[in-house]
């Protein structure tokens, strides 16, 4: 319906706008400055390093609520925030746990992992073998 009219109507908004039209003013300054949906949060957050500082942290959101310092959804922003923060703690620190493990490799724990698997398959196999007697 309004295939190839786009421009025609922005014109038209602009020029009303223009001569002093305050619904056609208020449509443009919308598209060129739309209004703010939140605002900068003032909240001194912990010092966060680990998950137990993130729990400290959510604690702190938790007190500032109740004091009136933050509103609901303000908290919950900011707890997505931490949450988020916290995640990549934990994939930083499996990183470098599955680094210090693969860096294992080849070591005494590479050769005690295949004698392992060994007896598994002998124990495997001679309790098929049994069964089948």
């Amino acid at each position: 319906m309004l295939d190839g009219e786009a421009e025609t109507i922005t014109r038209k908004a602009i020029e009303l706008a223009k001569a002093g039209d305050m619904s056609a003013l208020r449509l443009c300054l919308d598209r060129i400055a739309p209004p703010r949906k939140d605002r900068p949060v003032l909240f001194d957050v912990p010092k966060t390093n680990s998950a137990a500082d993130a729990a400290q942290a959510s604690a702190a959101l938790v007190m500032a609520v109740a004091s009136g310092d933050l509103t609901p959804s303000e908290a919950a922003e900011l707890a997505k925030l931490i949450e988020s923060y916290v995640r990549a703690l934990e994939v930083s620190d499996f990183e470098a746990r599955l680094a210090q493990f693969e860096g294992m490799r080849g070591s005494r724990w590479d050769e005690d992992w295949k004698l392992a698997c060994r007896n598994w398959s002998a124990a495997a196999i001679s309790g098929r073998q049994g069964l089948s007697a």
